[in-house]
């Protein structure tokens, strides 16, 4: 049995790791698309495996890291299902529409600049049509019972508590007469997470694939961070009178921003500003979110006994077409913008930090991670300056970052979430879904505590298991 890692490798993005048998069937743990700069991005156009090799996709969550290169799988030749959980199948749907349009429209783009200086026309990654396709294989499967992948093969799902869906990959495969189990972690979650699940116990374990992204680092404390999101909101749109521009994900990180402004406006501590929402995709994943009540947690429900849609209040304003977006240039009073992406590096957001990034009275707040060679990034960066759409922009307004909304635990939620295996049972522990620099210390503290055998892949190795 082997294990090659193929994306999110010694980076954040682009998850994808294949199992193979020993008489050579495979399965594939996530599909995801490289996000980020153009090197990245570069590495979309070779998968390092075969397509119509692989038998059976499981996947661990939506966000298009994770799931956005399905389309060109099954272009490419993957004929088999793709399992994931209930919500996750619900989320996919939008994303993986939401991507093919993107990709459809970014080549348009190219094409025309290319058509004018006597190019070829590029195609896209992926069409609409490669997206429903992969839809059409989707088999959903409920947490916390095992179901056969493939003959050889089971898996149980466990709740993660990252995204709505998010689970971890339990896999109890049988090989040449004999039984391993692995775990895929996925993303971790938070155990203080407003509205979602905690993360789950899960069986012990021969080999982890474990997530670590924030590996050497600790989240502030929410309550905390709490106080100084609403001391921004008041210096931002009270004192100064300007806007407040927040990049989110549509899917987890909009969510929370919005249920935290509801509890400001419960409270009676939110000012009487206009909260715009700005992303069709974001309210198409508001949606979903409240079709499926049953990942949240005690906290929420409860709260839902006095106040029925923690998602919704006095005016916040859900903004879905496109001239309507660009009506907030112009407008002149006080309020907050929540656009995608979260990394500021695409859609609505990056044309309202462009519009309002050179007026002093206006904050953009960070509010999750944000790859190195993003937008996001390079605004946190100690510099006067920042390239936006070709052009050089002053940074005279605010740029603030709050952690405690990112969906992704600390080493702290990934060590609890660990807490339930016996590191001496463990034979392999391998750490994806991270900078290379962060993983050697999350490595170090993972020797620390009992894991005698880490591995940090590198893009495209394998490894026998």
């Amino acid at each position: 049995m082997k294990l090659s890692f193929h994306g999110a490798a010694r980076t954040v993005t682009g998850s994808k790791h294949v199992l193979t048998l020993s008489d050579n069937r495979k399965i594939l743990l996530d599909c995801g698309l490289f996000q980020g700069g153009r090197e990245l991005q570069g590495l979309n156009h070779d998968f390092g495996f075969e397509p119509s090799d692989i038998s059976a996709v499981v996947l661990s969550h939506a966000h298009i890291d994770h799931s956005g290169l399905l389309p060109k799988l099954v272009k490419e030749g993957f004929t088999g299902p793709i399992y994931c959980s209930p919500a996750t199948a619900d989320l996919a749907e939008i994303l993986l529409k939401d991507s093919a349009k993107i990709q459809e429209e970014d080549t348009k783009f190219i094409n025309k600049r290319r058509h004018s200086s006597d190019l070829e026309p590029l195609k896209p990654l992926y069409t609409m049509k490669d997206a429903e396709i992969a839809l059409s294989r989707f088999v959903d499967r409920k947490l916390n019972y095992y179901f056969e992948v493939i003959p050889g093969i089971e898996c149980m799902y466990t709740e993660v508590g990252h995204i709505l869906g998010s689970c971890a990959v339990n896999l109890k495969i049988t090989d040449k007469g004999k039984t391993k189990n692995i775990c895929f972690t996925g993303d971790i979650g938070r155990y203080s997470h407003p509205f979602l699940k905690n993360p789950e116990k899960f069986p012990q374990a021969d080999i982890i694939i474990c997530e670590s992204t924030y590996g050497d680092s600790l989240h502030d404390d929410a309550a905390l961070n709490e106080n100084i999101f609403y001391e921004i909101i008041q210096e931002t749109c009270v004192e100064r009178k300007g806007k407040l521009i927040i990049p989110a994900f549509s899917v987890g990180r909009t969510q929370e921003i919005v249920y935290a402004l509801n509890k400001l406006d419960l409270a009676g501590k939110l000012p009487p500003i206009k909260v715009f929402v700005d992303s069709p995709l974001s309210i198409a994943a508001t949606e979903i979110t409240k079709k499926n009540k049953g990942c949240f947690n005690r906290h929420i429900l409860k709260v839902m006994e006095k106040d029925k849609d923690p998602f919704d209040f006095k005016n916040l304003v859900y903004v879905s077409e496109k001239l309507d977006s660009q009506v907030l240039n112009e407008y002149k009073d006080p309020c907050i913008i929540i656009s995608a992406s979260g990394m500021a590096e695409f859609g609505r957001v990056k044309h309202h930090i462009a519009h309002n990034l050179e007026n002093e009275k206006n904050t953009i707040l960070i509010v999750g991670y944000c790859e190195p060679n993003s937008l996001g990034a390079r605004l946190l960066k100690d510099e006067p300056q920042v390239r936006i759409f070709g052009q050089y922009l002053n940074k005279y307004a605010q740029i603030k970052k709050i952690k405690s909304f990112s969906a992704h635990g600390d080493y702290s939620d990934m060590l609890q979430f660990l807490s339930c295996q016996d590191p001496k049972k463990v034979e392999k522990m391998f750490l994806v879904h991270g900078e290379e620099d962060v993983q050697l210390n999350w490595k170090n503290k993972l020797i620390k505590i009992g894991y005698d055998f880490v591995e940090i892949p590198k893009l495209h190795q394998e490894f026998f298991a």
